[in-house]
């Protein structure tokens, strides 16, 4: 049992301590033993003693909801890049290696951070597959995780997506659901607009967390209803400024921030949560505010006991920093040990890759015979995307067709192939869709959403077919060929969707890969890779491309590509 009297392993002097209980600051020494605080204020006897010359000393920030596979990294050098900013916990969703690697994905995030200096924690996936309209490569109920939720880093159910399927009461959803609640630990929600007694009986079922809020009135009906809000800011989903004036005082305890998805250039140039506080307080939160909704509030919504605050018994993760307006982590402790300094990592944050999870393409050799689209007629679907989203339009359009196949030509429309990858069948849709304006060439990516299969869009099939060929030879990856030349790649070589690099050199490949798609044609307002990766997401209006063909999200069934 620890006593405030005993000599301390560390002690951190002279400096202005952030109470995030009362929202106060106040001047002590912090004095630490065994990774524990043991107590706040005139304490001088200690193995060593770090002379904090007045800097603020604030508990370490959580990210209340995140894909790590989003960061296309390592959970190791992920990590390292947030650690090094003061965000010492995330609450991860492994949604995306889940359908991949099945159990397998959620194991290998589980144990890799398992003896980082960071924490981990993980909430189940709850919708594997995201739907039965697509192949994933595996299917998790709820007899699949009846271990899994025992353990002391596992804290609940991820994202239930399927809030039709809760609200009206899915048998498959609720097994889920109970095995959580039963073990007293948290379930997510995800329902974006979801309002009224619909709203009324997702709460009913157990659903605890948003993070899907576009509006104030829609944050506001879900606090009423009990739930905890995630204010977002990712990369493509930001939702923090449209949401930030409707916290108060009388809800804050009911709000805090995430990022669910964010990619390496913004991890890189921006950060994690650490940029939610910076950019609430640039909004006009006040500081201790912002801070509390980092630290204590997922802390207490996670029931992660004795973290998120500076307090004798709590978990000695803290960082240093010098401007109360500008938060720049100067120094960072985690468990009571230096891990950073000056935005940098000093000790090593070391990966374990697991052969179950490491990339394979498990597709049939493909030919250009295996390209071309067969067609009856002219008049056709077609996707049309929409600049700066993820909506797409169905339209009804008039194809060339020549000896019963479709012919390319200059009106725009490229063919979009989605291939089965993970079971060996090697299933392919062959689809139609306009927006995405590459000439001469073609792009493809095994990061698409949620089976991550591999989808490719092109103007011609010889580069379709190099790009496909590129991907299979790396057993995942990104490519662009044009002309019947590769132009770029990069293997990703964990489950097809993350690489073991460092996140900079990622970043640099990414680069180089997105700067080329653009010079081959692909217009501002469409990310080449990351709007491609979502065509094939069968639940995001109008009209997206599985694996099993085209598929009208608003009717939520597959469709003829012929009118």
């Amino acid at each position: 049992m620890l006593k405030s009297d005993m000599k301390a392993d560390l002690i951190i002097k002279d400096v202005k301590v952030i109470d995030v209980f009362q929202n106060e600051i106040y001047k002590g020494n912090v004095a630490v033993k065994n990774g524990k605080i043991i107590g706040i204020g005139d304490y001088e006897d200690a193995d060593e003693i770090v002379d904090a010359k007045g800097y603020y000393l604030s508990p370490t920030m959580t990210d209340g909801h995140v894909h790590i596979e989003s960061s296309m990294v390592s959970p190791a050098e992920f990590l390292k890049c947030l650690v090094a900013r003061g965000v010492s916990t995330i609450i991860a969703d492994p949604h995306e290696i889940a359908n991949v690697c099945g159990l397998d994905g959620i194991e290998y995030i589980i144990d890799e951070t398992k003896d980082l200096p960071a924490h981990v924690y993980v909430m189940l996936p709850s919708c594997v597959p995201c739907t039965p309209f697509e192949t994933s490569g595996a299917i998790l109920k709820a007899c699949d995780y009846k271990e899994m939720i025992n353990d002391p880093r596992v804290l609940g159910l991820g994202e239930m997506m399927d809030f039709v399927g809760t609200v009206n009461r899915s048998e498959d959803i609720l097994e889920k659901i109970d095995l959580a609640k039963n073990s007293n630990k948290v379930v997510d929600g995800h329902a974006p607009l979801l309002s009224g007694k619909a709203l009324d009986d997702y709460v009913l079922a157990g659903i605890l967390t948003d993070h899907e809020c576009s509006d104030v009135d829609e944050m506001k009906e879900k606090i009423r209803r009990g739930m905890y809000i995630q204010l977002r800011e990712g990369t493509a989903a930001k939702n923090l400024e449209a949401l930030i004036k409707g916290v108060t005082k009388d809800n804050i305890s009911r709000c805090f921030f995430c990022t669910d998805d964010r990619h390496p250039q913004d991890l890189l140039k921006d950060g994690n949560v650490d940029n939610n506080v910076r950019k609430a307080i640039k909004l006009g939160m006040e500081p201790l505010d912002a801070i509390k909704m980092a630290t204590l509030n997922p802390a207490q919504c996670y029931k992660m006991e004795n973290s998120g605050a500076i307090a004798p018994g709590y978990v000695a993760d803290f960082f240093l920093f010098d401007d109360l307006n500008n938060i720049n982590a100067k120094a960072v402790f985690v468990g009571g040990k230096k891990v950073a300094e000056d935005g940098k990592v000093i000790v090593d944050f070391p990966q374990k890759l697991s052969p179950k999870v490491l990339s394979k393409m498990n597709i049939r050799d493909f030919k250009l015979e295996d390209l071309k689209l067969r067609l009856n007629s002219n008049r056709v679907h077609v996707i049309e995307m929409e600049k700066e989203s993820l909506l797409t339009k169905k339209i009804i359009y008039d194809v060339d067709v020549k000896d019963g196949y479709f012919e390319y030509s200059d009106d725009g429309i490229r063919k979009i192939v989605v291939i089965e990858r993970h079971t060996g069948n090697s299933s392919i849709a062959i689809g139609l869709i306009k927006g995405y304006d590459i000439k001469n060439a073609a792009v493809g990516t095994t990061i698409a959403h949620d089976s991550h299969n591999l989808v490719v869009i092109g103007d011609n099939d010889e580069d379709m077919l190099n790009v496909i060929k590129k991907i299979d030879e790396m057993s995942g990856g990104m490519a662009i060929s044009s002309n019947g030349k590769l132009e770029g790649f990069l293997r990703l070589d964990i489950a097809g969707i993350m690489s073991s690099k460092s996140m900079t050199e990622v970043h640099e490949e990414i680069k180089k890969l997105l700067e080329k798609a653009k010079e081959l044609g692909v217009g501002d307002g469409i990310d080449p890779f990351m709007t491609l990766g979502f065509m094939a997401l069968p639940v995001i209006p109008d009209i997206k491309m599985t694996d099993k063909g085209l598929f009208d999200v608003n009717e939520f069934k597959h469709i003829p590509l012929e009118v």
